[in-house]
């Protein structure tokens, strides 16, 4: 699909996650998820002459559309960088820039991804079952259904799809793969788990949990979402805002509990009459999408937008474990 591209995209919560990050008109700013440039173009026609806006996507597909054709974005206070969220602080560095203004993370596939039936996101077009945001690297998700074993595919179906009927849906992939049919199409694998799917919410498709999980899976999203946030973190300027826009339960736990972790004043358990160091974050918002906004784009229902403003504390050393991708 080249930048002329006849699949579009809403974006979700544009107004309001722009209106959240931006503080400063000359500050320099962070889209971690450029996509098709809707936050982008919106935060550029807010900021002034002297403001700076980099712009980050890992979909090469992304970076074509703003750097070619009729979506390429012109403004010399733009530039976007191939690569993941999570590797921002290195990307922002050799860019000679050491801290910014804010940052803006819509986690997530997004429209032109899912509608594109060559990219295997969705089990409504029948397709090559790839799924990598990044299509120059990486394995795709036919290729790990075709190497695991089916303790693994169990693992990852539950897991990060909360899939109860996991272990049948793996049970059925492998028996087909040694069957010599492996599954390498949307379609196959739609209609694989559609057998093993005994019951299922009104409204949604079999397919749905499985899919989602082994997107999650294939593109490392849950890692990338930690790494990025820490990475966001460690740039923000005091007062800069960190704005995330997630779009499931597994996501929104992960920026709900970051946030609620460094908005809070730590206490060394070893020295526990020292005074605590301050919290390095303060939530300022939750934000659902309006009434209209769903009716409009069905799509950003289950949207959740969440806001912070770095304090002027020093950031906390970094204890958490970070979750491997199974």
């Amino acid at each position: 699909m080249s930048a002329a591209s006849p699949f579009t995209h809403k974006t979700v919560l544009l107004d309001e996650s722009v209106d959240a990050v931006l503080t400063r008109p000359d500050g320099i700013y962070v889209d971690g998820t450029y996509g098709r440039g809707g936050h982008s173009r919106l935060l550029l026609s807010k900021l002034g002459p002297g403001g700076r806006l980099v712009a980050i996507d890992r979909d090469p597909e992304a970076i074509a559309a703003a750097t070619s054709g009729d979506t390429r974005v012109t403004d010399p206070r733009f530039c976007i960088r191939h690569a993941g969220f999570a590797e921002m602080q290195e990307q922002i560095a050799a860019l000679g820039i050491a801290q910014v203004d804010g940052v803006l993370l819509d986690i997530g596939v997004s429209s032109p991804q899912i509608d594109d039936p060559a990219r295997g996101f969705s089990f409504r077009f029948d397709g090559p079952l790839d799924m990598r945001m990044d299509t120059t690297r990486g394995e795709s998700a036919a290729d790990f259904l075709n190497r695991a074993d089916e303790r693994q595919i169990a693992e990852v179906i539950r897991d990060y799809g909360e899939e109860r009927f996991a272990a049948q849906i793996a049970k059925a992939l492998v028996a087909r793969r040694e069957g010599g049919q492996p599954v390498r199409s949307t379609a196959e694998l739609a209609e694989v788990v559609a057998r093993s799917v005994k019951t299922r919410e009104p409204g949604q498709d079999p397919a749905t949990r499985t899919f989602q999980a082994l997107r999650i899976h294939v593109n490392g999203e849950l890692t990338q979402l930690e790494q990025g946030l820490n990475a966001a973190l460690a740039l923000l300027a005091p007062g800069g805002r960190l704005a995330v826009i997630s779009f499931h339960s597994l996501e929104d736990r992960i920026v709900k509990t970051f946030i609620a972790r460094h908005a809070k004043d730590e206490v060394d358990r070893r020295a526990p009459f020292a005074p605590p160091k301050p919290c390095a974050l303060r939530a300022l918002a939750r934000i659902k999408p309006s009434e209209a906004e769903v009716t409009a784009n069905p799509r950003s229902r289950s949207a959740v937008l969440r806001v912070a403003e770095r304090t002027e504390a020093p950031l906390p050393p970094v204890h958490e474990k970070r979750r491997g991708a199974k």
